[in-house]
């Protein structure tokens, strides 16, 4: 997502540096942020209006002289992105009277994802304890309420229907009494769309939102279509007054100027993006943190949160005991290398790190390479036997022979790997180790003692240096050949 904005606006600040600029260099850099705008498909009086203010504020003494003016500039491009996707996060209203769920509605054109978030929504809500019902008022789109049944069987929340009503009103209202009478805290309304906005569709989509009050009216846009995703804001924020936006497909689009232009266009903020078409690829919009993925800063918070819910505590600590002991095996790299696909793509993960200098072509360059790489270890780890997996040291050359036939790679791969396999393990071993001398260093001494400053510096150079010897040396820098820090 932005890729294509991303990379026109980092090439725009890559050559300053630390130089002194000069009123052309600050035009010149203006009028390459207006291109790359304009590149990214945001509407036309958005981008002018968004490179007027950074103009305004950098034009002057203060940005000429100051003694990083590169730094300065790309400081104030972010918070005038920042101000353009919303400002500052809003949290969704789900606060009601005692008895009552609070209610969203969700309507949208056809095609633009509204069922799918609206699935995707529920189990965002499930992770948060909610107590949700999904009601399928989408009576016009073939199919459009056996899907909704179907996601939400997939995520084990209960959707309600009326078969055979057209009634949407009808479906609504029982909906919300079917919640009150089984203590759900949430309802989730899938209206009907059109293929373009109609009275017909306007009139009915403003009598329920007049006869449910719903605390939140989502309008979920493709980012897909562009400007007419800016066109369908438009007017369905004036006709119904909205309260927030989804935006899907957002993977899809490597421009994301619908993104930039509706929360500006409309006043109402993105709440939501889609990720991809997995009912777990729902994310909150947080304006600063994509400011920031889109001037190639990363946004290690959400990474940060994204490994908060993917990994067990639990499961951390016994794996962090057996790495302690060496019988760190298979299963539990297999474990790991899982835990790092709920993540993300690797692509993504990238795009999430603070890389100075990486482009979009080198993210799918590494990204490509990695991919590969957990396919291949997924392929030979299968060709295992259970033995095998828990203890690779009983691997001897007939059973790597097997492997090989069995998983289709040379048997000097099979081998490639054992090595790096328990090169791995050895820089594992010694990271606990050191973790563990830090740990003692920080302890307070006994009876009151503490260590001579000098003896605690060389104590740590030490601990350092028997933690490079313990790492295998590959070239690049990286523990294995592959690089990127995984076999292969």
């Amino acid at each position: 997502m932005f890729d294509q904005l991303s990379e026109r606006l980092q090439g725009v600040f890559q050559g300053f540096g630390g130089k002194v600029l000069t009123e052309d260099d600050i035009n010149e850099a203006i009028r390459e942020v207006r291109r790359a705008l304009l590149e990214a498909d945001v509407s036309m009086r958005v981008f002018k209006s968004f490179a007027d203010r950074v103009k305004d504020r950098a034009v002057g003494e203060e940005i000429i002289k100051n003694v990083n003016p590169g730094q300065q500039l790309v400081k104030i491009v972010h918070d005038e992105l920042v101000q353009l996707l919303g400002g500052t996060r809003r949290e969704l209203n789900l606060s009601s009277e005692p008895g009552k769920p609070a209610v969203i509605v969700l309507f949208g054109l056809q095609g633009s994802g509204k069922t799918t978030s609206a699935a995707k929504l529920a189990n965002y809500f499930r992770k948060k304890d909610r107590k949700t019902l999904l009601v399928a008022a989408d009576v016009y789109r073939p199919a459009a309420i056996d899907q909704l049944v179907t996601l939400g069987k997939e995520i084990n929340i209960p959707v309600h229907t009326l078969p055979g009503s057209t009634d949407v009103l009808s479906i609504a209202q029982t909906g919300i009494e079917k919640a009150k009478a089984k203590d759900f805290d949430t309802v989730i309304v899938d209206t009907a769309g059109r293929l373009q906005i109609d009275t017909d569709m306007m009139a009915e989509l403003m009598l329920l939102e007049r006869s449910l009050k719903p605390q939140e009216k989502l309008l979920v846009v493709d980012a897909m279509t562009g400007q007419e995703a800016v066109n369908v804001a438009e007017a369905f924020n004036t006709q119904l007054g909205m309260t927030g936006i989804i935006v899907t497909k957002l993977d899809g689009d490597a421009r994301g100027g619908a993104t930039l232009s509706v929360a500006e266009v409309t006043g109402q903020p993105v709440l939501f993006m889609g990720t991809s078409e997995k009912v777990s690829g729902l994310e909150e919009f947080h304006p600063e943190r994509m400011a920031t993925r889109i001037l190639g800063m990363g946004d290690v918070v959400t990474l940060v949160e994204r490994a908060q819910q993917a990994i067990n505590l639990e499961e951390a600590a016994a794996m962090e005991e057996k790495m302690r002991k060496q019988s760190f095996g298979l299963d539990d790299f297999m474990k790991i290398q899982k835990q790092i696909k709920t993540l993300g793509s690797f692509d993504q993960i990238l795009g999430m790190l603070p890389i100075p200098g990486m482009n979009k072509e080198m993210r799918e360059t590494i990204s490509h390479g990695g991919e590969e790489q957990f396919k291949r270890v997924e392929t030979i780890y299968n060709s295992m036997t259970p033995a095998e997996r828990e203890n690779p040291d009983i691997i001897t050359q007939s059973r790597q022979k097997r492997i090989a036939i069995g998983c289709g790679y040379k048997e000097s791969d099979i081998s490639k790997f054992l090595v790096q396999f328990n090169q791995m393990k050895m820089m594992m071993k010694q990271m606990t180790k050191m973790t563990d001398d830090v740990k003692k260093e920080q302890a307070p001494a006994s009876f009151g003692l503490k260590m001579p400053r000098s003896m605690r510096k060389k104590k740590k150079q030490k601990s350092m240096d028997d933690f490079s010897k313990g790492l295998p040396q590959q070239p690049g820098g990286f523990p294995f050949g592959g690089g990127g820090g995984f076999p292969f």
